[in-house]
């Protein structure tokens, strides 16, 4: 089991580190609101007051007194009244009047009277109104422009009206009256937000820190991959959350693999039932193109809640190749059985009757056995060009007589002399399907197989093993060619390793075996293509 390495001052978790990063993330956002929010005060401030300070200079610009008196030398005794009688009911914090080389001649600040006017950008010495900011001495201020002009026209003066921009407070308490509680609310519910999001992150990591799930993400991928047997893990919504390179070699599947549903895997459709199902399995057994598989499938849960499933898988290909051999042993031992039972049962027969002295008899009986095995070779090896087939059928019609089934080789058979690779596996192919018509048709009234070998152009090999059994359900067609090889008592009509066999080989030489009803017959068929024609 992992265990976790010994705490260290100073480092947090990834917990504490998600908590920093929120709260750092949050302020940011509070700033950018509250930098945001002063901009637009800003320029609230600047088109409501800008606007009230031009009416206050143009209202000053258009006064008599103002263009009358501000071009005579007594000009700021003059007007001085004036502008304080403005400022007395406007918006501005200073009024001013200037004259046209820019000179302030009489102002509500008197230490600005006999001082060269701050007009900025104003285009007003042009005869034109302004308003924006100007900088005097250091103060930032907004401020509007309106040109005096006499009767005539001409500019003699400049009136102006200036106000101090309020302070990044103000201007933030002018955005919103509520703006600085929704802005606690905010960050109050981020602050909150952010703890409960770290305690949910502590929790489901543990309290590990990044290294540390860095280090445990590396152990688990290298035990995972370390592991021979295949390992797949199924999600509750049937995607595929982990796979090691052995089940992506059994399975064939792809890099891409994790993630994706199960169902667009590409799986054959034994196994993605197999790995969607609720309940679970244990040595089941499947074949996947040229392999036999045997998976293990257990519930996966987390702090007792069900997080899918994880499915073994070993390979058991040679296990079954070493099982077909001694199947062939076995069928070879039975053979010989039947054959030593059925010559002792006539040596007692003759026995008996030398003893009773009745010599033509015997004559006859040795004759008559003689022609019916000479009959029985020669109509099989007139058929059956290959010698290990034709041997198997003649040995396995004496097994099937001592159960007493009648196996019949259809007079149709042709089948040409083979490789020995190819002959080799038509032996086991003819053997099982023999071997389990024999033990499905053992109960019926007049127990009967029929077998069929021929060569077909296009198709290749053709096997066909008929029986008169109960038959086999139409929906086990399929499952009995893949599940409970062990024994035949656990597949569906008793078959079990034989049809297993026979699905693995034709996999194997891409030849196709089914199973149909024919009338009363039961109809195994292989279609098995060869590389090369035969002799």
């Amino acid at each position: 089991m992992w265990s976790r390495p010994p705490e260290r001052v100073g480092r947090l978790s990834l917990a504490g580190q998600l908590l920093l990063v929120q709260l750092a993330v949050l302020g940011a956002v509070l700033a950018l609101v509250a930098v945001i929010s002063v901009q637009q005060s800003t320029r609230s401030f600047e088109e409501e007051r800008g606007s009230l300070l031009r009416s206050v200079a143009e209202y000053l610009a258009s006064q008599p007194v103002a263009r009358v008196q501000v071009g005579q030398p007594d000009a700021s005794t003059a007007v001085a009244p004036l502008v304080s009688e403005v400022l007395a009911f406007s918006a501005a914090e200073t009024v001013a009047i200037a004259s046209p080389d820019g000179v302030v001649v009489a102002s509500t600040d008197p230490t600005r009277n006999g001082r060269e006017a701050a007009l900025g950008d104003s285009r007003v010495l042009e005869g034109r109104g302004w308003s924006g900011e100007v900088d005097d001495d250091g103060d930032h201020l907004l401020a509007a422009h309106a040109p005096i002009l006499d009767d005539r026209g001409d500019l003699v003066g400049v009136a102006m009206a200036e106000a101090s921009y309020p302070s990044v407070w103000e201007r933030l308490t002018l955005a919103a009256p509520d703006l600085l509680l929704y802005l606690g609310l905010g960050a109050l519910l981020g602050v909150g937000g952010s703890l409960l999001v770290s305690r949910s992150v502590r929790r489901r990591t543990r309290g590990l820190r990044p290294g540390e799930i860095a280090t445990l993400a590396d152990h688990r991928e290298a035990l995972i991959s370390s592991i021979r047997e295949g390992v797949i893990a199924v999600g509750t919504d049937g995607r595929v959350t982990m796979v090691n390179d052995s089940a992506r070699d059994l399975l064939g599947l792809g890099a891409d693999a994790v993630g994706r549903p199960v169902s667009e895997a590409g799986l054959p459709a034994e196994v993605e039932a197999l790995l969607l199902a609720p309940q679970e399995s244990q040595d089941a057994v499947l074949v996947v193109g040229t392999r036999v598989l045997v998976f293990n499938q257990r519930a996966a849960s987390s702090r007792g809640e069900g997080i899918g499933t994880v499915t073994t898988m070993r390979d058991r290909t040679e296990l079954v190749s070493m099982q077909n051999q001694l199947s062939s042993n076995l069928s070879l031992t039975d053979t010989l059985r039947a054959q030593t039972h059925e010559f002792a049962n006539q040596l007692h027969t003759i026995s008996g009757l030398v003893q009773l002295q009745e010599y033509d008899e015997v004559v006859a009986m040795v004759g008559d056995m003689a022609r019916r095995r000479e009959e029985l070779v020669r109509h099989v090896t007139e058929r059956l060009a290959d010698p290990a087939v034709a041997a198997l059928v003649v040995a396995k019609t004496s097994v099937a007589d001592e159960a007493g089934v009648t196996l019949t080789l259809l007079d149709d058979a042709r089948l040409p002399g083979l490789p020995a690779d190819v002959s080799a596996d038509l032996v086991t192919l003819v053997g099982n399907l023999v071997d389990n018509a024999v033990d499905a048709c053992r109960d019926a009234a007049r127990p009967t197989v029929r077998l069929l070998l021929t060569h077909d152009p296009l198709e290749g090999l053709v096997v066909e093993v008929r029986d008169n059994g109960p038959g086999v359900p139409a929906g086990a067609r399929d499952s009995i060619f893949v599940r409970g090889f062990s024994t035949k008592g656990d597949a569906p009509g008793g078959r079990g390793i034989g049809l297993a066999l026979v699905r693995l080989i034709c996999t194997q030489r891409g030849g196709t075996v089914a199973v149909d009803r024919d009338g009363a017959e039961t109809v195994f068929r292989v279609a098995l293509p060869l590389e090369r024609e035969p002799a």
